[in-house]
């Protein structure tokens, strides 16, 4: 299957994105002094496991969207220099 530059870009930019916006949600995930992440005394709370999972998945197919949109990229450029 071959992706288009505009496509490509997307999805890359799309992965770069997704981890960004994820990191910064765990870090302040981490930080959370408003007692949903953590109980009084210092236990992660479920709110905290389920956010963490889901940021988890989150890099994960974000690096995935992000691998894909990078290959296709790259399969421009190649394309571009060969011809």
């Amino acid at each position: 299957m071959k992706l288009s530059r505009s496509v490509s870009w997307f999805l890359l930019a799309f992965g770069v994105w997704s981890w960004f916006i994820w990191v910064t949600f765990v870090r302040n995930l981490w930080k959370d002094a408003s007692g949903l992440a953590f109980d009084d005394a210092g236990d992660p709370t479920t709110y905290f496991w389920v956010h963490l999972l889901l940021a988890v998945t989150s890099f994960l197919l974000g690096t995935a969207v992000g691998v894909i949109g990078f290959r296709g990229v790259r399969a421009l450029r190649r394309e571009r220099r060969q011809g």
